[in-house]
């Protein structure tokens, strides 16, 4: 589907959130607050700047595999941990 904007069509498809990164975003989202972690306290412990880990919950980062296995550590889960929906 296009939409005109600014005299442009821009494919609104492609601006679609990505549904494994929707995913992953909420679990880790999940797991901060089971925690009763914020956001920033997240970022401490992660080392990630704090509007990174928001990015990273609202699927706007596509994130590294190395930034997968820092966030994993700091859950102190397994990396498989972060892809389904056990607890």
């Amino acid at each position: 589907m296009y939409v005109d904007f600014l005299c442009a069509k821009i494919d609104i498809s492609i601006m679609k959130k990505d549904s494994v990164l929707v995913k992953f975003g909420n679990k880790v989202r999940q797991l901060r607050n089971e925690k009763g972690w914020s956001q920033e306290e997240l970022s401490f412990k992660s080392g990630f700047h704090r509007t990174y880990i928001g990015m990273v919950e609202r699927a706007e980062r596509n994130i590294s595999l190395k930034n997968i296995a820092r966030i994993a550590k700091t859950f102190n889960v397994e990396i498989q941990d972060l892809f389904t929906n056990k607890k």
